[in-house]
């Protein structure tokens, strides 16, 4: 990071340099001189003022858009729509209830539970531009791991 875009994004989420050292836990003096050019800035104090400004949340592509606001303790969406931690919690009972209710009354609704595995954020190294695929089951994975086991059976069989 360039020593302008830093002074510029650490004006736009600290009101003063005090609050700044406590935040990164360094004295005062040391943002001063960071601030003013005398020392580089600490690789890691840019990390973490980059981690506030997206708002503690991980540079990926499925977290695009969202971000936490840290003085009301709510995570925003890209739509707008805001959530309290309280609010996150209590999603498993409702979901739970409504299942409750779907059983008691006899709604022709079945809730379909697989194990998934979603994509990992990084692949060989490099951050992935978009999700590459939707979440695959494991039983299709397993059947995929088999077929290609098998075939690598036959390549090494037919090998002299």
């Amino acid at each position: 990071m360039l020593h302008e875009s830093f002074v510029k994004l650490f004006w736009r989420h600290f009101d003063n340099i005090a609050e700044a050292s406590a935040w990164f836990h360094v004295r005062p003096i040391t943002v001063k001189r960071w601030l003013t050019g005398k020392i580089d800035v600490n690789p890691m104090a840019e990390k973490l003022l980059i981690i506030k400004a997206r708002g503690y949340l991980p540079d990926d592509t499925r977290w695009q858009g969202f971000r936490i606001d840290e003085h009301r303790c709510i995570i925003i969406t890209p739509e707008g729509r805001q959530f309290s931690p309280k609010e996150l919690d209590s999603w498993a009972l409702r979901y739970d209830r409504y299942h409750a209710l779907c059983r008691m009354y006899e709604l022709d609704y079945v809730p379909v539970r697989t194990n998934v595995v979603t994509p990992l954020p990084f692949r060989g190294g490099r951050r992935i531009k978009q999700p590459q695929q939707e979440t695959i089951p494991k039983d299709k994975k397993k059947a995929c791991r088999k077929a290609r086991d098998k075939l690598n059976a036959r390549r090494s069989a037919s090998a002299p």
